[in-house]
């Protein structure tokens, strides 16, 4: 019982009353033990009690000990807590000055201003003076100051307002008026809306619908051209963790790219290869479209990639597929005679910004010419692949989630001219036509086919997607001579695009030039007075000469 009473006394419950000293002083004893609880160990105090127990003068004295010990440990506390708030005021200082300066992987340094946010908004009401400028130049404009002048500070301006390099935003431009340009930039900088697939093997639209209506999604339907497509605005769950997902009544995916699957308009009991088929989106689709019948061939080459198109094919209930892993220009040496292919090309991903903006600086002139290549190589594999006497199909869609012209009409017009194939319609009715001239080149007129999905105009990614039929396996005589023309076409692209980078280069060399002209006629102006100068010594000489 003693040892009871004890601890309630220390711990400052129920206290007796003949102890008035210490009934002032206890809830300061409270305050420290929740302050220092590793310094207390009521262990040891309740031993101490139950041995000897302590008259009252002994309590004062161990209360004024107690008191001038928490005394000097406050201060230390003190102390400590304004050396933690210098050191890290200090840090923070440090790590604002190692923020202003963006190295790049090239070397190039970049000093970032401090006010941020003010230099945006003045980059901003730049971009809105020239704008203004531009739009009626011959009225606008300051003294003799010329377009390309205006131009060239506008494209500036948007490179590092947006952040792009000043390749891609000079790419963009070539496509863009300056006003639509500036709404394709701004379109890139919000994100696309959540868009998924139902999966018709295992479910119909309307039912998923209401299931995940139940669960808290907030969702409509995708379009009229879309009869499986679901837009999400608001979820209360996760979308790729619901029972539903799993079970894979639908599959996340970006409402671009339905449209290629729908172009090929795959038919049942046929042969169909998609030649890049990770992670499955389009593959699961082609599937449902066939419903689970004839053949599918799903080829990836990467690896890591066909984790994720073999577990998307399990999870979607796909039972027509055999997935391969070669490389798509082994095709049709490995497999051929398919009724329909969809090649959806590797590509710089410059109409996906919105989805990963580290494409902002990455990409470049060389990362185009790449893409460009390997892009016209598969396109022959694909046509080579395809049966020109198949009875349902004979087709190749061709497709990129980039804008450029280079990897999308510059390669249809290059397949086009080298084998028996033409252009057909895609049967998708919105959309921009694709592009039949570009600067001086001139591509094939049924270009106008094509279809470019762009994100300012439609809210989708941006996409190319381009229909061929083919027509027979013969190849054209005049391969080779085609190919030469092509390489001499590509090296005078190569060339222009090479202009723009060196005119900087070249201005350079033309200032040094001028500075050494001016130093060699400087040279020359004082050798000439020199020359006057000892002419007219020797002058003065004879003169005198001649006197004496």
């Amino acid at each position: 019982m003693s040892r009871i009473k004890f601890e309630e006394e220390d711990i400052g419950i129920n206290e007796p009353k003949k102890r008035k000293v210490n009934k002032s002083k206890k809830p300061i004893q409270t305050k420290v033990i929740e302050m220092k609880e590793e310094k207390k160990e009521p262990q040891k105090i309740k031993l101490k009690l139950e041995k000897t127990p302590q008259k009252e003068e002994d309590y004062e004295d161990e209360d004024e000990d107690e008191m001038s010990k928490l005394i000097e440990e406050s201060k230390q506390i003190e102390k400590e807590r304004k050396k933690e708030i210098e050191d890290g005021a200090e840090e923070l200082q440090t790590n604002i000055a190692e923020q202003q300066t963006i190295v790049f992987e090239s070397g190039q340094q970049i000093s970032k201003p401090l006010n941020e946010g003010a230099d945006l908004a003045l980059l901003k009401q730049r971009i809105g003076d020239i704008v203004y400028v531009l739009s009626d130049y011959q009225k606008n404009r300051e003294g003799n100051r010329s377009r390309k002048w205006y131009l060239k500070k506008l494209y500036n301006n948007l490179s590092e307002y947006y952040g792009y390099n000043r390749f891609i935003i000079q790419k963009f431009s070539q496509l863009f008026s300056v006003s639509e340009l500036i709404e394709f930039l701004e379109a890139n900088e919000a994100p696309r809306p959540v868009t998924i697939r139902t999966n018709t093997l295992k479910t119909r639209r309307r039912d998923l619908a209401q299931i995940l209506i139940h669960r808290g999604v907030n969702l409509d339907p995708l379009a009229k051209w879309s009869n499986v497509g679901l837009v999400v605005y608001e979820s209360q769950v996760p979308l790729g963790a619901t029972p539903e997902y799993l079970a894979g009544y639908y599959m996340l995916q970006s409402a671009a790219s339905f449209l290629p699957v729908m172009a090929l308009a795959p038919q049942e009991h046929e042969r169909i290869l998609d030649m890049s088929a990770a992670p499955g989106g389009k593959t699961t689709h082609i599937a449902s479209l066939m419903k689970n019948t004839g053949i599918l061939v799903a080829n990836d080459p990467n690896q890591d990639r066909i984790k994720s198109l073999i577990s998307n094919i399990h999870r979607l209930g796909v039972k027509n597929t055999l997935v391969t892993m070669h490389d798509g220009r082994d095709f049709p040496k490995v497999l051929g005679g398919f009724d329909r292919v969809l090649l959806d090309a590797p590509c710089t991903g410059l109409g996906v910004v919105s989805r990963d903006n580290s494409i902002k600086l990455t990409k470049g002139i060389k990362d185009v010419r790449r893409s460009t290549h390997l892009q016209k190589e598969l396109i022959l594999s694909a046509i080579d692949s395809v049966n020109a006497n198949s009875k349902t199909g004979g087709y190749i869609v061709y497709s990129t989630c980039s804008v450029t012209i280079e990897e999308n009409e510059w390669v249809i017009d290059y397949a086009l001219r080298k084998r028996h194939v033409k252009l057909v319609s895609t049967g998708i009715e919105f959309g921009d036509p694709g592009l039949t001239k570009f600067r001086e080149r001139r591509f094939n007129s049924s270009l106008k086919l094509a279809r470019r999905i762009y994100p300012h105009k439609l809210n989708m990614d941006g996409f190319f997607i381009a229909k061929l039929k083919k027509l027979n396996e013969n190849q054209d005589e005049n391969q080779d001579e085609n190919e030469n023309e092509d390489e001499n076409q590509n090296q005078n692209e190569n060339e222009n695009e090479n202009e723009n980078e060196n005119q900087n280069e070249n201005k350079n060399q033309n200032q040094n030039k001028n500075k050494n002209k001016k130093k060699f006629q400087n040279k020359n102006r004082n050798q000439n007075k020199n020359r006057n100068q000892n002419g007219n010594k020797k002058k003065f000489q004879n003169k005198n000469r001649n006197q004496k």
